[in-house]
């Protein structure tokens, strides 16, 4: 393939200023080598903050919490190249003035939506506008309580009984690692196409099969990902216009995902079409039926909900069974709530689970499932803080530093402690919830858009605590001080996947594991 000379003359002409600054740093920085502990990162022209956020971008989270945790309003502005700006706060007040207050004006805008509409194309999570207000209008109504109990008690439950707890029964039995997380991971794909779209993908069978689809899609949001966060965006741009590296694997997976998505629309349009009314309404026949039948939207809808639904309560619950392990003072008091609750817990009795649904926001709060949201102004702002928004910046949120906030969270911040969550009732001798508001903890978002599956989510997630803290204790296999990384794509996950070994709770204590903080 011959690139044009035009090309290679302007790449050159980009990269020689930033190799000059780069051995620049790296000699200013030698010749001080404290001086970089607790300063703010250097911005200079042209390239801006390169090179701060280049070197981090492996731990762009953590990176971002320690910016974050040592700007005076918890507010930073990193420049991007040619004076582009990220403006990025850990500030409940500035969350909610970009969620609620002057939620008009902050956008997904084309730097979010971009890199992934040929993933995500106009699904509810790509869109603004009319078309965001459908979506949800419509999915809005597959989350009243009716359908949350149907979900709990059939859907959820027999994934739990006649799926999950078999397979962790034989691993128990053969004392075999699994990896924990692939497994919540296919539990969740099969929950998320029964409910939404009454289809049953069998994923998460005895044979724990390569599903193409599923390694298809989580190749689609890890390179769509990095596209978005690419300091660079011409780079990806050019390699999919020439169709080689990372967006060529993009262009086949993406045919892949939508492929099965298509699929699923075009059996369901068929089943509706025999059937004047569908015994049980799923969420794709109600786009079907609400008179949005372009096999392109509907499909663009589908691959959205599979994402909402397949990574965030996977990786939710991956890390509150990491901090469980390691903290058995907190598993004690979840098996005496479960303990209490009768064998087979039904709704009613999922929604008292009160320490549990306590222990489950605590390891969201570490770990979120999403750890950062952006937005693009759509015109110039002030924030509550003071930081001038230009109209075109992008101005993130980040949860995943919010959590870590000595001014939210205290002095205590990075312990584990379901208790900041609960407020113990003398009279009644039970615990109550105290929920944060959105704006502190924006893990579901907050304002407008906020998490129509809140709710589901939290019932989903005690259901399977229940279901297998009161069969298993949970012991990873990892080496003694080993901790496991964060990391993240457009949802969260840890890296190299969560090994544990699963015990029977009877012979739990025959099982030694050191716990790590």
């Amino acid at each position: 393939m011959n690139i044009p000379p035009q090309l290679l003359v302007s790449s050159f002409l980009f990269i020689l200023p930033l190799l000059f600054l780069f051995v620049f740093t790296k000699k200013k920085n030698k010749s001080s080598p404290n001086s970089t502990k607790q300063q703010l990162p250097k911005s200079y022209p042209l390239v801006g903050h390169y090179f701060s956020i280049s070197p981090n971008q492996h731990r762009r989270n953590q990176y971002t919490t320690e910016v974050l945790q040592i700007s005076p309003a918890a507010t930073f502005v990193f420049r991007l190249l040619f004076g582009a700006r990220r403006i990025t706060t850990a500030n409940p007040s500035v969350v909610q003035h970009i969620l609620k207050t002057n939620f008009s004006i902050y956008q997904k805008g084309d730097a979010f939506r971009i890199p992934l509409t040929d993933f995500l194309g106009d699904g509810i999570f790509n869109a603004d506008g009319d078309n965001w207000k459908f979506q949800r209008q419509v999915a809005s109504h597959e989350f009243n309580t009716k359908s949350l109990r149907k979900f709990i008690e059939t859907v959820v439950e027999t994934e739990l009984s006649h799926r999950l707890l078999p397979i962790l029964s034989e691993a128990a039995s053969d004392n075999s690692v699994l990896d924990f997380q692939d497994i919540l991971q296919r539990f969740a794909f099969d929950n998320i196409c029964k409910i939404a779209f009454g289809f049953d993908p069998a994923y998460l069978s005895p044979s724990l099969p390569d599903a193409k689809f599923a390694l298809a899609f989580d190749d689609a949001v890890l390179i769509s990902s990095q596209r978005s966060l690419s300091f660079v965006p011409w780079v990806w741009k050019i390699k999919k216009i020439f169709g080689i590296g990372s967006e060529k694997q993009l262009a086949q997976s993406i045919s892949e995902v939508r492929d099965f998505a298509t699929h699923i629309v075009r059996e369901k349009k068929k089943e509706l079409a025999k059937k004047s009314s569908v015994d049980s309404v799923d969420l794709l026949s109600r786009f079907l039926s609400s008179g949005h039948s372009d096999e392109k939207f509907v499909t663009d809808i589908v691959i959205s909900f599979i994402l909402a639904g397949k990574d965030t309560t996977s990786a939710a619950l991956t890390w509150f069974f990491w901090l469980v392990a390691v903290n058995p003072h907190v598993e004690k008091q979840i098996l005496k709530e479960i303990n209490e609750q009768s064998e087979t817990s039904v709704f009613s009795e999922v929604k008292e689970m009160v320490y549990t649904q306590a222990a489950l926001c605590e390891s969201m709060r570490l770990y979120p499932p999403v750890p950062a949201d952006s937005k693009e102004a759509v015109v110039d702002d002030v924030l509550p803080d003071g930081t001038v928004v230009k109209k075109g910046d992008k101005v993130m949120y980040h949860p995943y530093a919010m959590g870590r906030m000595e001014n939210i969270w205290g002095t205590d911040w990075a312990e584990y402690r379901p208790e900041r969550w609960l407020e113990w009732n003398e009279e009644s001798k039970k615990w109550s919830l105290v929920m944060r508001d959105s704006y502190t903890y924006p893990v579901f978002q907050a304002g407008p858009r906020i998490c129509l599956g809140k709710e589901m989510a939290f019932l989903q997630m005690k259901r399977v605590v229940a279901g297998v803290l009161r069969r298993f204790r949970v012991v990873p296999a990892m080496a003694e001080g080993t901790e496991p990384v964060f990391i993240s794509n457009l949802s969260s996950k840890m890296k190299g996947g969560f090994p544990v070994r699963f015990v029977e709770q009877s012979n739990a204590k025959k099982s030694k594991f050191v716990a790590t903080n």
